[in-house]
């Protein structure tokens, strides 16, 4: 077919460490070896208001009226710069889709009570305004029909892939790291923001003695630095002196080290669109310690692969620290998960096979309204 000139809307850098603009950089990428030219067009990051201001702010709608543009691809992260601007898009580029890609919903993140209903409706109408969806997970399309309320447009579901650090494990390796004598290595791998579940973690370590685990912690710090000084506070509390170490953002071949390092990944996060780091860890042989909410739960299977930790944070430290000492205790079952979480990494669609889906999606036409 004929290349199409393909534009793509984000906040921010196309860089930034997280799963989401990871998804969005391999599909970049993808649709670029494959013929495809895509523009991306990045709205600086603000405050809520400011980004609901970006509805009405001229030199906004210039930038996304590209007459070049075959299709846009919209991160639903910008809902709030386009819930209303998209109708303008629509009613002066009535030829182009606006195709929404969906990581997970800000409504579902936990917010002060006073603003849900603000930041619900807006979210809403901006699901409302689209031609198109592509969700990361089953249970990101669920929340999407629940809080849109109608029939959606055509959509397909492309999950994450596990594979973009190519793990070199095999059974013996995963059931000889198993029985390594010593402490519980642990691994948290994530940004160090309140919604990842590090301070629950941090709890639930200070419960076992320092023979039963140890924590390594990766992930970037400048998210919310706030929140990391006091992490890193706590790790310096008499319970947890000496057993936690900090690693900062890690280049994949020093990722790479800490999860061969790690005998189990614990991220209890409050909720997960999708958790691309859980499947990363299962092809290293890990078993996962997973919130309950999000959609850990399509490849998290409790008692096999991993766990569930419940939302309620105080049920969730108390539950994760039974784990990580019974965890320490049986090795064997450490071993046997350890295999478990190996054979879904392995099930589960590589990145090329998801990518490739959402091409063949993006190149199906007609687009009609």
């Amino acid at each position: 077919m004929k290349p199409l000139n393909l534009g793509l809307l984000i906040y921010g850098s196309l860089d930034t460490p997280s799963g989401g603009y990871l998804y969005d950089r391999l599909l970049v990428r993808h649709l670029e070896n494959h013929g495809h030219r895509v523009t991306v067009v990045s709205l600086p990051w603000r405050n809520y208001l400011r980004h609901l201001g970006d509805n009405l702010n001229p030199q906004v709608v210039h930038r996304l009226l590209d007459p070049g543009v075959d299709l846009w691809i919209q991160d639903e992260l910008n809902h709030p710069s386009l819930f209303l601007l998209n109708r303008r898009l629509k009613a002066l580029l009535p030829e182009v889709p606006l195709i929404s890609l969906v990581h997970h919903l800000r409504s579902d993140e936990r917010h002060p009570r006073p603003l849900l209903p603000l930041y619900r409706a807006v979210e809403r109408a901006y699901l409302r305004s689209v031609d198109a969806f592509v969700f990361n997970s089953r249970t990101t399309q669920r929340r999407v029909v629940s809080l849109r309320g109608s029939p959606l447009p055509p959509h397909i579901v492309a999950y994450p892939g596990g594979d973009r650090l190519r793990p070199q494990t095999d059974p013996a390796f995963i059931r000889a790291r198993a029985h390594e004598p010593g402490p519980l290595r642990v691994l948290f791998l994530g940004n160090l923001i309140p919604r990842k579940g590090l301070h629950v973690l941090l709890q639930a370590l200070a419960r076992l003695r320092p023979e039963e685990a140890v924590l390594e912690v990766v992930g970037g710090e400048h998210f919310d630095s706030g929140y990391a000084r006091r992490m890193r506070r706590l790790a310096q509390r008499p319970a947890l002196r000496g057993r936690v170490r900090f690693h900062g953002y890690l280049d994949d071949e020093p990722l790479r080290r800490r999860l061969r390092w790690a005998q189990v990944l614990a991220v209890p996060s409050r909720y997960e669109g999708f958790g691309i780091v859980y499947l990363e860890a299962m092809g290293f042989g890990l078993p996962v310690l997973a919130g309950e909410r999000g959609a850990a739960w399509e490849f998290v299977i409790e008692g096999e692969n991993g766990f569930l930790l419940p939302a309620r944070e105080g049920d969730a430290v108390a539950h994760l620290a039974t784990l990580l000492r019974r965890l320490h205790h049986d090795r064997d079952t450490l071993a046997s998960m350890g295999l478990a979480a190996r054979r879904r990494y392995e099930a589960h669609p590589t990145w090329e096979a998801s990518l490739s889906r959402i091409r063949a999606f993006l190149e199906t036409t007609p687009w009609t309204r």
